[in-house]
């Protein structure tokens, strides 16, 4: 039996003045040898909103079990998510990044009020992953994080297909490519299970990251969501938290610069989502210390690209679990000497003891390549810096075959404007399309624009224009498409100054973003600038830009741990 007496559940269970709140759990049917054990938090966003989370209650329920058959008492909750795929495209987007904050926030306040002794989060969607996340090292209990689990492929025309085919097809469609039957067709069949998006997308990619800082147990990213083996990992989840529990082994014991340093290169190496450049300096505000943008983008540039996933590459994450996960590009990291080995995870045991029985294949499989073979020399996510971004940008490079651009400016104020340009080929070869004020605070919320990049690159354009925003991303996005430019337009960010027709180079080996205009011309150009005001007066997205920072800094919305005086474990 482990002593509750320095848990903060002893707050609402042990002694005379905890007889209120006993009586509630007794309501619940709890035994009095359940209210004496840890009370452990097993926070999910299940819903019914996307395929992403109507696996996740099922999932919790084995996490209980393991909770309970390790002498810990669960208590089951829900949180929001806002799933990109449906957001995507239109203003419900601007409400995506702004979700990552309120899952952080909502978990933090439920584990606050009822003084839960460990956390177990489910996530399936992309921003509940880093925000469940975020809520550990926040509150700094015992926690162990679980992935949902990737959907499985859908099948077109004897090929894999993921929902990201179906955002290219409508500019396939646009283009004449393809009939309204065949579009109708392709999205009856591209999501044909629950799950998260099924390619190298911002959820897998964050799962990989889930991993690599060791939050979640090994191996238990990989498997897709339908498959009933998942249910195994969610009871080792539960059991898991109640060693950490026992142990005393806290999310910030774990979480450091090197597990960081390590999540950021499974996300370069396997070509993962812009947005993890986002995340990853999100996570290390909770725990205190400098990680940004351009520490993120060095990290990637230093990193060979070794791992064929879509969007950039041929394969899945389904895939993937055949060849045995994500432990097998951890371990092809370590043996090229890319992996920090000594970091603790949720198993008690260091990088390198999980990673000691894993063999790497190279022969008998094609996803993972050896470091010294890479499918390219550096990471297939670059950090991009000039005078159109002084404080950084981002650009996925995988897949791409070439990381040059020189073209001309054509400058939209939102993403709707940008996408009915596209939509009625109202663009050419050569253009790069800026998309403005649409940042943390200009958007607010800092949309993603999948639906305009793949809408390009199902006309065929993918290769011929550019485009770089403020805003953000989808893992699915592919292209030359420079998001996170910071600062944003609505802080006047030279990305606000930039006009119709001005030159701009991109360069992804060198790391550059550079507007062809004079310091002189962009100071009057300053001048004459009247900061642009959105729509949003009131309610959750005002509040979002009243709070958030750059996304340089990962768009946080507190100060973090470096301004804390007391954290919630030590109640």
């Amino acid at each position: 039996m482990i002593d509750k007496s320095r848990l903060p559940s002893r707050h609402v269970t042990l002694g005379a003045k905890s007889s209120p709140h006993r009586s509630y759990y007794y309501a619940m049917g709890l035994s009095e040898k359940e209210i004496n054990q840890p009370f452990v938090g097993v926070a999910t966003c299940w819903n019914e909103s996307a395929p992403c989370n109507i696996s996740l209650s099922r999932q919790a329920q084995a996490t209980k079990k393991g909770i309970k058959d390790s002498k810990g008492t669960p208590r089951e909750f829900t949180t929001i998510t806002v799933t990109d795929g449906i957001a995507m495209g239109h203003e419900g987007m601007k409400s995506s990044l702004v979700s990552r904050e309120i899952i952080a926030d909502s978990v933090e306040v439920a584990m606050r009020g009822h003084c839960y002794d460990g956390l177990v989060g489910i996530a399936g969607c992309d921003k509940s992953l880093p925000g469940l996340m975020m809520a550990m090292l926040r509150l700094n209990v015992p926690s162990v994080f679980l992935y949902g689990g990737s959907i499985l492929p859908g099948k077109y025309k004897n090929k894999d297909v993921t929902v990201q085919d179906v955002f290219e097809a409508v500019g396939e469609y646009d283009a004449k490519k393809i009939s309204e039957k065949e579009l109708c067709a392709l999205e009856k069949v591209a999501c044909p299970s629950a799950g998260s998006c099924g390619g190298q997308f911002t959820a897998n990619t964050m799962a990989c990251v889930a991993e690599a800082i060791g939050l979640a147990i090994p191996g238990s990213s990989s498997t897709p969501a339908p498959y009933e083996s998942r249910d195994v990992y969610a009871y080792d989840s539960g059991v898991s938290v109640m060693k950490l529990i026992d142990k005393q082994i806290k999310p910030r014991e774990i979480v450091s610069r090197k597990s960081l340093v390590n999540a950021a290169r499974v996300v370069a190496c396997s070509g993962g989502s812009t947005n993890a450049a986002l995340h990853l300096p999100a996570l290390a505000n909770e725990i205190g210390i400098k990680f940004d943008l351009m520490d993120v983008a060095k990290i990637f540039k230093e990193t060979p690209y070794i791992v064929d996933l879509k969007p950039g590459g041929k394969y899945l994450a389904k895939d993937l679990y055949e060849i045995g996960g994500v432990p097998i590009i951890m371990k092809a990291l370590l043996d090229g000497g890319y992996f920090y080995e000594d970091c603790l995870t949720v198993n008690g045991k260091t990088i390198k003891e999980n990673l000691e029985n894993i063999v790497v294949d190279y022969g008998s499989q094609k996803i993972v390549f050896p470091i010294n073979k890479p499918i390219s020399p550096t990471g297939g996510v670059v950090g991009l810096k000039g005078n159109l971004a002084p404080d950084g940008a981002i650009v996925k490079v995988a897949g791409m075959k070439s990381q040059f651009f020189k073209g001309k400016a054509r400058c939209f104020d939102c993403e709707e404007d940008a996408f009915k340009a596209v939509s009625e080929k109202k663009y050419k070869e050569g253009d790069v399309l800026v998309i403005r004020y649409e940042g943390p605070k200009g958007g607010p919320g800092m949309r993603e624009m999948l639906a305009t990049t793949a809408a390009i690159y199902g006309q065929g354009m993918g290769e011929k224009v550019a485009l770089i925003t403020d805003g953000r991303f989808s893992g699915a996005t592919r292209g030359f498409c420079v998001g996170h430019v910071s600062p944003e337009a609505a802080v006047l960010g030279p990305i606000a100054l930039v006009e119709d027709g001005d030159e701009i180079i991109l360069d992804g080996k060198k790391g550059i973003i550079e507007l062809l205009i004079s310091n002189d011309e962009l100071n009057v150009r300053k001048k004459k600038l009247e900061i642009k005001e959105n729509d949003f007066t009131s309610g959750a997205l005002w509040k979002f830009a009243q709070s958030v920072g750059s996304a340089r800094f990962g768009a946080v919305t507190h100060p973090g741990a470096k301004k804390e005086k007391k954290i919630y474990s030590d109640i």
